[in-house]
């Protein structure tokens, strides 16, 4: 035992690697996630501010009196709501409002409707020749509208609709490849057995279309409208085109017009330009608070199909 103890104390202490003897302090296994979270969600608010910023300005703008558009400051020193009232006198306003409802609306609900008819199509039958034909569909997206719009031009203008609101819109009836292939994308994640029950159950291809397969495509179909909403609701090339009166104007047509006039030409009033363009991007933001988780979901579900 004696022999034992003395070479117990003879045992030299342990000692680590900054020459002490006490152990080294052990690092949170939190600190690192921590940090990670931190640096992420100073990112995003980085990327937050650069994106927000030229509107919150567009509005701090269009509170200011004339002299002070450009000052570059977001807290206006001359507080006026004034713009706002001129903007309705200055221009119909209302009447572009109207135009530009009608138009997106009727392009949204004609797109969509032929978009998923078409995707449909592509994904549920089975004939030859299928992914052929949607092939070229997909290879009419690398056409450039430049190639296409005088011929397009014409023919609207043989029938008669140049100066009306229906070339803005009516083209959607014939579907877009783009939305073909995100709808054809979500139908083919769908279950078959679904669909061969219903066969099975009497439904004919309408009824399994309309009652089955588009309640359960809901994302992937608020994502085309959506989607279809903004592209309609901000196109200045088409109603450039094929808008004459001022009656017609869209929004955007009718600001290209207020900046020919109180711009580049006129008297160079720009609060009414940039209230006028506050006026006309709300809409699209409430759109898309309304709609952003079915976006959302739409793009991370369709991302999975197929």
């Amino acid at each position: 035992m004696a022999t034992i103890e003395r070479l117990t104390d003879s045992t030299p202490p342990t000692t680590y690697d900054d020459g002490l003897r006490t152990p080294p302090r052990q690092r949170d296994p939190r600190t690192g996630p921590r940090i990670k979270r931190w640096v992420v969600g100073a990112a995003l608010v980085a990327v937050t501010v650069v994106f927000t910023y030229p509107f919150i300005w567009l509005v701090s703008a269009s509170l200011k009196p004339r002299s002070d558009v450009f000052d570059n400051k977001l807290i206006p020193e001359t507080l006026t709501f004034q713009n706002y009232l001129e903007v309705w006198n200055e221009a119909p306003m209302a009447l572009w409002l109207l135009n530009t409802v009608i138009v997106t609306v009727l392009a949204t609900l004609a797109v969509t409707i032929s978009s998923s008819l078409v995707a449909w199509g592509f994904a549920y039958f089975r004939f030859r020749g299928r992914n052929a034909l949607f092939g070229l569909v997909l290879a009419s997206m690398m056409v450039p509208g430049v190639a296409t719009m005088i011929p397009v031009y014409l023919i609207w203008d043989s029938l008669g609709q140049v100066g009306t609101l229906t070339p803005l819109w009516a083209a959607n009836l014939f579907a877009s490849p783009f939305y073909v292939f995100l709808l054809r994308q979500f139908f083919l994640g769908l279950p078959r057995e679904l669909f061969q029950a219903a066969r099975v159950d009497g439904a004919n291809n309408w009824q399994i279309f309309w009652h089955i397969a588009l309640p359960l495509s809901r994302p992937a179909l608020a994502v085309t409208a959506i989607f279809e909403f903004q592209a309609a609701w901000t196109d200045l090339m088409r109603p450039l085109i094929y808008l004459r009166d001022e009656d017609t104007f869209t929004v955007p047509r009718g600001l290209k017009s207020m900046l020919d006039q109180f711009g580049f030409g006129g008297e160079w009033h720009w609060e009414l330009v940039v209230t006028a363009s506050v006026i006309t991007t709300v809409p699209m933001i409430i759109v898309f608070l309304i709609g952003q988780k079915q976006i959302i979901e739409g793009i991370a579900t369709t991302g999975t199909k197929g």
